[in-house]
């Protein structure tokens, strides 16, 4: 069985559509994926990371206003980072995280292990995912951007 990456970047190529991702927690993990595969510079167009509150703002355009009311670990703030990814990069799929990897920063509300994701794309399809781990702070974040192409795969399939 082939890779997700392997999978995704099929799909893309098959569809003629790009992506682009914008990463919090994953820090450049699933860009990384996706260009892994020969010819991905067909499909994967970059990213962005944004691994503060502050850079998802500066940077991908996030209103503060939907920060401070939902948190940055957020579906709606994950959705909202797939979006000005997939606008800045104009691709045609957009994909992001954001989360707690831990070991420290976690709360009750927001426990370490608790990642979100989002995808959106240019036909209006949307979609996020909470997901909640309980590995160290690598396997949380590999974990994560795993899941994260899954949920891209399910939309192009």
């Amino acid at each position: 069985m082939p890779a997700i990456e392997e999978e995704v970047g099929r799909l893309l190529r098959e569809k003629g559509l790009t992506i682009a991702v914008a990463e919090a927690c994953t820090a450049g993990l699933i860009g990384s994926m996706l260009c892994s595969v020969p010819g991905s510079s067909r499909y994967f167009y970059g990213g962005v990371i944004a691994y503060t509150g502050g850079s998802k703002t500066r940077v991908l355009g996030v209103p503060e206003e939907l920060l401070r009311r939902e948190s940055s670990v957020s579906p709606a703030v994950a959705l909202e980072m797939a979006r000005r990814a997939r606008q800045l990069l104009d691709t045609d799929v957009g994909v992001s995280t954001t989360g707690v990897a831990g070991p420290t920063g976690g709360s009750s509300d927001k426990p370490i292990g608790l990642f979100y994701i989002g995808v959106t794309a240019r036909d209006g399809y949307e979609a996020t995912q909470e997901l909640r781990w309980r590995g160290d702070r690598n396997a949380n974040r590999e974990n994560t951007a795993r899941a994260a192409l899954e949920l891209v795969k399910a939309y192009l399939t």
